[in-house]
């Protein structure tokens, strides 16, 4: 379940597996293999889960729309009903990838896209069920859903805050274990319509839910960027190859994307750290050899009454600070010291 204190991270397979179990299984497999930060030997924790989808083609589009030719590089059919026949799994092939992400450690989210997709809780029951942008104003799902009393994560790619509080009203009468997250609709999303500030109001705004970020970027800048404004959920596309055949493949993370994302989330974690000013004990060398500190500016003779004409700053730092100069202007040294050195409490009388 999404802890708190981590970034729950979901590899959206959606449609790219292009209709191949064998190849929903590879995602999985991708996003369940070890990450770690070299240089420092860090092993960190790889994504939380993988997410599905689940249509009930009876109850996708007008017969019109499914009917209509689909003349695209990414159609899979002559008519788009055809292509999306292809794309669509059965109950028991999402059983199935589901039992693999299982055995390999990782939760498991799908997004039901109508009533009729629940019928494959009859075989299992995710961790989540995910809402996507496109029925947040389904009022008819989101009650069947919420009647199920499985945790929901819901999109807000197409909705303002009215659409917003609508869903949360008809969810809430059965539970409240619900997260929003912060999402744009449009594949891929341009950099100037993006506004993860959003992503502060609904933490303001609706910090009795877990906040997050549903990802359609070009690149993992933007999720990282999220993590960093306090989102608690990072969804975004992952692929075996971003040039293969698919309309989602081109904004997906491939193998190698896949891997940074999780790490500089992961790391970015870690970065964030605890809002405080001090110094660790990491620096501790380093401010050592680096600080500067009060050091004679010429040779000083035994005897001699310093003044503030006889000093001035050099490194290393373990000497007195500049701040504390009236420990060394109006003493006299014990010994002889040669200029741009460093003097000490020990030289002092």
């Amino acid at each position: 379940m999404i802890n708190m204190k981590s970034t729950y991270i979901i590899g959206e397979i959606g449609q790219n597996h292009n209709g191949s179990v064998d190849l929903a299984k590879l995602l999985v497999d991708l996003v369940a293999r070890p990450i770690a930060e070299e240089f420092f030997g860090i092993k960190l924790s790889p994504m939380n889960a993988v997410k599905l989808t689940k249509r009930d083609l009876k109850e996708e589009l007008s017969t019109s729309q499914m009917n209509r030719v689909y003349d695209s590089p990414h159609s899979f059919g002559r008519t788009y009903g055809e292509h999306r026949k292809v794309l669509e799994l059965s109950d028991e092939e999402h059983y199935e990838v589901y039992c693999h992400a299982k055995n390999v450690g990782l939760e498991f989210v799908e997004t039901l896209c109508s009533v009729g997709c629940l019928s494959l809780l009859k075989l299992f029951t995710p961790n989540y069920l995910k809402v996507a942008s496109r029925d947040l104003t389904n009022l008819p799902l989101l009650q069947a859903m919420a009647e199920t009393k499985i945790p929901m994560i819901l999109s807000t790619g197409m909705s303002g805050r009215i659409e917003l509080d609508t869903a949360l009203d008809i969810i809430t009468k059965y539970h409240s274990n619900i997260s929003i997250l912060h999402c744009v609709s449009q594949y891929p999303t341009q950099p100037d319509v993006l506004n993860l500030n959003t992503i502060l109001y609904l933490k303001e705004n609706y910090s009795e839910y877990k906040i997050g970020f549903s990802d359609h970027t070009i690149g993992l800048a933007a999720p990282v960027a999220a993590v960093a404004l306090g989102a608690e959920i990072v969804e975004k596309h992952i692929t075996i190859d971003r040039k293969m055949k698919g309309t989602d493949q081109a904004c997906s993370l491939g193998p190698d994307g896949v891997n940074r994302m999780i790490r500089d989330i992961r790391l970015t974690e870690l970065w964030l750290g605890k809002k405080d000013l001090y110094v660790d004990d990491c620096v501790h060398s380093a401010k050592m050899k680096l600080e500067r500190s009060i050091a004679t500016n010429k040779n000083l003779k035994k005897g001699t009454i310093i003044t503030d004409a006889d000093i001035h700053l050099l490194s290393p730092g373990d000497g007195f600070k500049w701040s504390e100069r009236e420990s060394v202007v109006g003493h006299i040294v014990n010994r002889d010291i040669l200029a741009n050195e460093i003097i000490y409490k020990e030289f002092l009388l």
